[in-house]
């Protein structure tokens, strides 16, 4: 027999909690199999199966809180599968050409099953957010649609009739209870202040409407715009290292590496993953590395290394039409970046007034650590990185 572990954790992460199991107890596993999900305070892990068997035992059930290296379920390498139940009845006559087969679900888990019979649910109805469309706790509403409206698979306030007032607790994951945490850490031990400026990315915008076609067909990716501010943001924190810094006790540590985060949302909430060594890095290669946080993020397939370290973060509200924020700080790192949404706006140039795409920066920085004088001149040399691209290709 075989014990099913979770993995060892970071040091940062002590516990995570299970989330669903994908197999049952006499079901047969193959090597690389999927078995369960574990959701951390950082990422979504999945254990799968070392070695092909049946499962015999599931030690603890899904909503277990578990530590790392935790035997978790008990796998026979040497049992067979019992074979399938012969069928008793002959096949039924395929439906009528007028009646659209039924989409198979998949199966349930015990806990999603009782929670669907009492709520009264239809799980076809359902759409799943699990592995492979399976239905999980938190896709299911509180209850049943009325008749003729649409099934809402997701834990939003409920539907309730006319004239009533109701209401909705949910168990906060361990993902955004996490952020939470880190955000009030920030907001508590930092002197948060915040400078802004604005730039024109006229120069930047012409440079990938330009060179877009041949860099998509030669990378495989396309030119966006968080490449130019990473290397723009490396420029300045080269003549700021400062702002590369952190603080730890009494000490100041200076990095001399520049490891960038990039602020990716995500369904279960906003996950920084690390751009390491970006000063070492192509505009194709920082495009390439930023594509594949945001597919992994989304899937739940980053990893808790991905998440570790960084002395500086970039976050991009623009993506979602911000036109002004104050970002907060990534603890222990003493700055961050905010991108916002472009627009066109009059602007004055030589006299004249001109209509340029515009965009807000806003920089958050540390009081105790970053000077105002250090933070303005931090925010002026990106602003001027960006507004003449040519110095990244000339290193000016």
């Amino acid at each position: 027999m075989i014990d099913v572990k979770v993995p060892a954790f970071s040091e940062s992460v002590s516990e995570g909690t299970l989330l669903s199991w994908h197999k049952r107890p006499g079901d047969p596993v193959a090597r690389g199999d999927v078995l369960v999900e574990v959701e951390t305070d950082k990422v979504v892990l999945e254990i799968s199966a070392q070695q092909a068997g049946v499962l015999t035992e599931i030690v603890k059930p899904e909503g277990a809180v578990v530590a790392g290296e935790e035997v978790i379920a008990r796998l026979d390498p040497d049992a067979t599968p019992a074979p399938a139940p012969a069928a008793l009845e002959p096949a039924k006559a395929p439906p009528e050409p007028s009646q659209p087969s039924q989409p198979e679900t998949p199966p349930l888990s015990p806990a999603v099953r009782k929670l669907v019979a009492e709520r009264g649910l239809d799980p076809q109805a359902l759409s799943g957010s699990g592995k492979g469309g399976r239905l999980t706790k938190a896709d299911l509403p509180a209850s049943a649609p009325a008749p003729g409206q649409p099934a809402d698979s997701r834990p939003t306030r409920p539907a309730s009739p006319a004239g009533t007032r109701s209401e909705q607790r949910l168990p906060m994951t361990r993902i955004r209870a996490r952020i939470a945490e880190r955000l009030k850490q920030a907001q508590n031990t930092a002197a948060i202040l915040t400078t802004y400026n604005e730039v024109n990315m006229r120069p930047v915008l012409e440079l990938r409407r330009r060179y877009q076609e041949a860099f998509t067909k030669k990378y495989g990716v396309k030119l966006g715009l968080m490449s130019f501010f990473v290397r723009a943001a490396v420029e300045a924190l080269r003549s700021f290292p400062v702002v590369n810094a952190s603080i730890d006790g009494q000490d100041v540590v200076y990095h001399g590496y520049f490891d960038i985060g990039i602020a990716v949302a995500t369904e279960r909430g906003l996950v920084v993953p690390i751009l390491r060594d970006a000063d070492r890095l192509s505009l194709a290669e920082i495009e390439l590395a930023i594509a594949d946080f945001a597919a992994r993020a989304k899937s739940g397939k980053l990893a808790m290394e991905d998440l570790a370290g960084g002395t500086f973060s970039i976050t991009n509200g623009g993506t979602f039409g911000s036109m002004m924020s104050t970002p907060i700080l990534n603890p222990p790192q003493s700055a961050i970046l905010g991108m916002h949404n472009i627009l066109e706006r009059p602007v004055v140039e030589e006299g004249a007034i001109v209509a340029r795409p515009m965009m807000y920066l806003a920089l958050s920085y540390d009081h105790r650590l970053i000077d105002g004088r250090e933070a303005v001149l931090f925010l002026v040399a990106i602003k001027s990185v960006l507004e003449d691209p040519a110095r990244i290709l000339l290193g000016l």
